[in-house]
């Protein structure tokens, strides 16, 4: 039986400038300078440079409030995804250029130096090796990874060669020609483990009784040397104290990554262009939005005089029509675009200020212990928008402070109460923690129950598996690891 039925139904969809502002936030600088770019190709009807766009826009409006009734716009559904999904926000490191309106963008030219694997294959020319044991070296030498090891087994490397090179070998050859990859600078390339990379560059050195014990403790008792268990090696190889102090002095000279030295020196640098510049002026802080998040744009005089030429003529044919229904697409989307870059720099300065009026202290001081508990749910009820816009400003923007070019995000942190009853940022429990390894007895290092009640009679009553977790991710290894003798 057929029925008839009506449903009421409330949903809520973006709008295609909704969606292109919330795309525009969540870009740094370089990113949106790209972005910008790449808008001005695609839409003829968008100009860069200081032109005043006022008058273009009201003729276009008045152009709008006059009937034309033989224009039919149509409007067609949004793929949301299509949208979120396009641009990818790129990762930086920790170098830093700071501009200013005022800054030419200058491009800084960088030399095309020779690769690790070519600075390792121009030095095999000087051995003397038949076809098949060069063929094997080249293979080796272009597997070495950017620290400069071969992290495969020789039974891998042998079918290897066989599948990709057409090359049948046995690991007795392989094993051959590695000890002639190893003779190759820097000292300890391509060995398969740190282990062998080591002893490669101790057996290089000048011998002496020092370096010979220090051959013999790595050889035959390394689990025990890279987790200190120095007792156990002092029994071990009859050997007082000072004598394994001076090994540990020759083995903290070696180079664990070799390769690490040499493609950093060819390895294009990647700045941080900072998003934000915070200066102390007369006592107060100073928020400033990098000049490059504000293009001067506007909206081409040809595509509106293109509009008054159509509005003028008396006759107009389906192609005029046609036409003039493109060039209205293309001088809304300049419209949009020009309106989505306002809101975005109006969006990041107000997130930006309020973000540093919160964090005031650290702001004016430095010091990481100042900094306050700050979630991302303050700030937005702080500028009254939504959490995932505040998100898309923390995450991959960057502010020049007096003390360093820092992510946003960093700045972000839960709160924990103290003996006080104060609420703290957990940045602050982790710079005391820091602070207390630093100084501790390296002879006799901390353990993190240890390390829980020295915080808690600072006044910060932490457990002990959360000192665990401050502390790896602090980098910092456990009590054993950081023993010395």
């Amino acid at each position: 039986m057929l029925k008839q039925q009506l449903n009421f139904k409330l949903s809520q969809k973006l709008s295609p400038q909704q969606i292109q502002l919330m795309k525009l936030i969540q870009l740094p600088t370089q990113a949106f300078e790209q972005r910008v770019k790449q808008e001005l190709e695609d839409n003829p009807a968008l100009d860069s440079g200081k032109e005043s766009s006022d008058e273009y826009e009201d003729e276009f409006k008045n152009e709008e409030m006059e009937s034309d009734s033989e224009i039919i716009e149509t409007e067609s559904e949004i793929n949301v995804d299509e949208y979120l999904s396009d641009d990818e926000i790129p990762s930086y490191r920790t170098q830093a250029n700071n501009y200013s309106k005022d800054d030419d963008d200058k491009t800084i030219p960088y030399a095309s130096g020779v690769s690790f694997s070519q600075h390792l294959k121009t030095q095999l020319q000087t051995f003397r090796l038949d076809e098949e044991e060069k063929n094997i070296a080249e293979f080796l030498v272009g597997s070495v990874d950017e620290s400069g090891y071969i992290r495969r087994e020789t039974s891998d490397i042998v079918d290897d060669l066989a599948f990709t090179q057409n090359i049948y070998t046995s690991e007795e050859t392989v094993e051959k020609v590695f000890k002639l990859v190893h003779e190759l600078d820097p000292a300890g390339v391509g060995a398969r483990s740190l282990q062998e990379c080591l002893l490669i560059q101790l057996k290089r050195r000048e011998a002496d009784p020092i370096v010979e014990l220090s051959i013999d403790i790595l050889e035959n008792a390394f689990d025990a040397f890279s987790k200190r268990h120095y007792q156990k090696l002092i029994s071990k190889f009859n050997i007082t104290e000072d004598q394994l102090r001076e090994v540990i002095d020759e083995v903290s000279h070696l180079n664990p990554k070799p390769g690490g030295s040499y493609s950093s020196n060819t390895r294009i640098v990647e700045h941080v262009v900072p998003d934000f510049t915070i200066k102390i002026k007369d006592g107060e802080l100073d928020l400033s939005l990098n000049g490059r998040n504000a293009p001067s744009m506007h909206v081409s005089r040809e595509y509106n005089n293109m509009l008054k030429g159509y509005k003028e003529s008396k006759e107009k044919t389906k192609k005029q029509k046609d036409a003039v229904m493109f060039i209205k697409q293309k001088l809304d989307s300049a419209k949009w675009f020009i309106e989505a870059i306002r809101q975005r720099q109006e969006t990041l300065f107000v997130t930006m200020n309020a973000i540093m009026h919160h964090q005031y202290e650290y702001f004016m001081t430095g010091d990481e212990r100042d900094l306050n508990p700050m979630i991302l749910k303050d700030i937005a009820e702080k500028i009254d928008m939504d959490v995932s816009t505040v998100s898309r400003v923390a995450n991959s923007k960057y502010v020049d402070t007096p003390y360093g070019t820092k992510l946003i995000k960093e700045f972000f942190s839960e709160s924990m109460t103290n003996d006080q009853g104060e609420e703290v940022s957990t940045l602050e429990i982790k710079k005391i923690l820091e602070m207390t390894v630093e100084d501790e007895d390296k002879k006799k290092p901390l353990t993190d129950d240890k390390l829980a009640k020295v915080l808690k009679d600072k006044g910060y009553p932490i457990a002990r598996r959360t000192v665990a977790k401050y502390r790896e991710q602090l980098d910092i290894p456990v009590a054993r690891l950081r023993k010395e003798i």
